[in-house]
């Protein structure tokens, strides 16, 4: 072969590499960023919270540029025609997450400087910068919390009598108002877990005692590395699965920005109301109840007084799955975004699970693997799987209708 050939073939080979260099946007690069920030500064699901705002005002800045959206438009954040959306999306972030990461601000600075470092210095990046500020100042004056607005978990005791002094997850301070999508935390509150003498209680019982157990389980294998993988909680697991979505050829950066605000939305939404339930109910967890199923008035029920689940429990109570609730709600954006026709190609990593890749072929295997993980884990029972599945999706797509038609 002679060295033009090779030189051609090298050229068209190269050239073949560029859309896919090229896919992802000014939008979708920033939440990657924003995710690893905040990540190091709030992991879990109280992250969610930070990029609910950041996503939102991303999109309220990018779509005043672009009047892409005009019902949704801020009515007051105007800029000039020309204004740079890469200097806008980078205004945003570092505004929000000075604020809301702020044990980041070296790697948030280091991470605006050099997109900065990209945009032609003028008019055009210093409206974008000044677009972006005033989204964030907007957004946040709509947004402002009285402390008289605060909740905090108060213990159900007598005095004198001892209590855990560790404050349980979701119940340290959350607002009652100011949902992003829902009317109010309640909206969709499902009805109780199963009585202790029904069948369900004993199915449910059996099987995560089975399948969740720390030594002695039924898991295989797989059914193990999909417990691991889906310990891990809040947007560092989902929001891979959305930029499977924003990362793909031909995608508009509006479109990409409402996506990612929506998405965002409803993952708060989804967690505040699934913790409204919990803490309605109160339900035991399965290491509670199997080490105690001699008491539950159930003769399908045998105690095992050391079981142990696979992971830890977590910090609350377990009714309904909080993961299952937060998968509900991302799928139905999820689905509403790639259309009910299409075979997605979604994939997602996870901290608890390191140099895996997992991926699905429809919305609903990933939904559903997500259930299976939590009884797998040893944390939940199935009915709870499904009505916190039932529960997510309903806010889902109640944002689906309000924000995305």
């Amino acid at each position: 072969m002679s060295q033009v050939v090779s030189r051609r073939l090298l050229l068209v080979s190269l050239l073949a590499l560029l859309p896919l260099a090229s896919q992802a946007d000014v939008v979708t690069d920033w939440n990657l960023k924003a995710g690893e920030i905040v990540a190091a500064h709030q992991p879990g699901p109280p992250g969610s919270a930070t990029l609910a705002v950041l996503q939102t005002a991303v999109f309220d800045a990018v779509n005043a540029i672009t009047r892409q959206y005009p019902k949704a438009a801020s009515a007051t954040l105007k800029p000039p025609p020309g204004t740079s959306i890469d200097a806008a999306v980078a205004a945003v972030n570092r505004t929000v997450l000075l604020k809301l990461a702020p044990t980041q601000q070296a790697a948030i600075e280091a991470a605006y400087q050099a997109a900065l470092a990209g945009i032609s210095d003028g008019k055009a990046r210093s409206d974008g910068i000044a677009a972006g500020v005033q989204a964030v100042a907007e957004l946040v004056a709509r947004r402002a919390v009285k402390e008289a607005d605060m909740v905090y978990y108060r213990p159900i005791t007598r005095p004198g009598m001892y209590v855990p002094t560790i404050v349980p997850i979701g119940g340290d301070a959350a607002p009652v108002t100011l949902c992003w999508v829902l009317d109010r935390v309640d909206q969709f509150r499902p009805g109780p877990p199963p009585e202790l003498n029904s069948a369900v209680w004993a199915r449910d019982y059996n099987e995560v005692k089975t399948m969740g157990a720390r030594t002695g389980s039924w898991r295989t294998p797989e059914q193990t590395d999909i417990a691991r993988f889906w310990t891990t909680t809040g947007p560092a697991v989902y929001f891979p699965l959305a930029r499977s979505v924003t990362g793909q050829p031909g995608r508009e950066v509006t479109r990409n920005a409402r996506f990612l605000a929506v998405f965002a939305q409803v993952g708060v939404d989804a967690i505040d109301a699934v913790f409204d339930a919990k803490y309605r109910y109160q339900f035991w967890r399965p290491f509670t109840a199997i080490r105690n199923g001699d008491q539950d008035g159930n003769d399908a029920t045998e105690r095992d007084p050391s079981w142990l689940p696979f992971i830890e429990t977590p910090m609350h109570p377990e009714y309904p799955c909080a993961h299952c609730t937060a998968a509900g709600a991302y799928g139905a954006v999820l689905l509403a975004e790639i259309g009910s026709g299409a075979t997605p190609h979604l994939s997602s990593t996870s901290p608890t699970l390191p140099g895996a890749t997992r991926s699905w072929n429809s919305v609903a295997e990933f939904v559903q693997e997500v259930s299976n993980a939590r009884i797998y884990d040893g944390v939940h029972y199935r009915n709870s799987t499904e009505v916190g599945t039932l529960l997510g999706r309903k806010v889902g797509e109640l944002a689906v209708a309000r924000l995305m038609n």
